[in-house]
């Protein structure tokens, strides 16, 4: 298996594979709960770089964006995690049932390690039977069941993140020049920088031509090329190595692109 693989619908999903894997994971929408079986887990994102090893658990908040490295050791065990989605149908369910409100707006870092739990350790140890299960039917209820769960167990480990997860507000507006600039290589649609940057799509569109001089589509294919051309020219990268990283679909994509605006392809720019 090396794809996460669905075991409780929308709730509960296992990762195995034995080779190094870069996923471009582009928006992260759901808070998740991660547990790190083996190897090494990197999660990277405009504001935070964390890595996981073996037996570390991280809670990583939703609406990010982020790339997520999955590194087996050489020698050792394959990869391996277990993820828990803590969805916001769910969470809200939880909230009306516990009558939790926040007090106030989470300011803290979106993603977090948490402190190690003989809780938490022995709420994964009782999630193992269903990945190793994977063909049993599991119910929504039982889904809902582990989700509470998970939650009860993290507010346990550190009560100050109630606010980080159970914020249902809208995201607010944030500066759209520094976002863009940290975020420009993400492969999304024009939609979804609208929708993290806390605008609808016609005021995104707006606000990017006043700040930027020109359209979204244009400037992210302007500026990804741009930071091409400085990756061979100075800092001697193949293109083979950066073109997904700076969110082109393929290595033809992006080598006719930088071809039409440079007048030769990329590989000809190498030193």
């Amino acid at each position: 298996m090396t794809n996460p693989a669905e075991i409780i619908p929308g709730v509960l999903f296992y990762s195995y594979l034995s080779v190094t894997r870069k996923d471009k994971v582009g928006f992260l929408k759901h808070n998740t709960l991660v547990l790190q079986v083996s190897g090494h887990f990197t999660l990277e994102t405009a504001a935070q770089k964390i890595t996981m090893t073996k037996g570390q658990m991280l809670l990583i908040g939703k609406n990010q964006l982020g790339t997520i490295t999955k590194t087996p050791l050489p020698g050792d065990e394959a990869y391996e995690t277990i993820v828990i989605s803590l969805q916001e149908e769910m969470l809200r369910k939880i909230a009306l049932e516990e009558r939790i409100e926040t007090k106030q707006k989470y300011t803290g870092a979106l993603n977090v390690l948490l402190p190690p739990s003989d809780f938490l350790k022995g709420y994964f140890q009782s999630v193992v039977p269903y990945v190793r299960n994977p063909s049993a039917t599991i119910s929504a209820d039982m889904g809902l069941l582990k989700v509470r769960e998970a939650v009860k167990l993290i507010l346990h480990a550190m009560p100050q993140l109630s606010d980080l997860l159970f914020d249902f507000s809208a995201p607010y507006k944030i500066d759209l020049q520094e976002f863009m600039l940290s975020n420009f290589h993400f492969n999304l649609p024009v939609e979804k920088f609208a929708q993290l940057t806390g605008r609808s799509l016609a005021g995104f569109k707006r606000d990017f031509q006043k700040v930027f001089d020109m359209s979204p589509r244009h400037w992210l294919q302007e500026k990804r090329l741009s930071e091409a051309l400085h990756l061979i020219e100075k800092k001697h990268k193949k293109p083979s190595a950066i073109y997904l990283d700076l969110g082109f679909e393929s290595l033809a994509h992006f080598s006719h692109s930088f071809k039409k605006k440079y007048g030769k392809p990329p590989t000809e720019w190498l030193n």
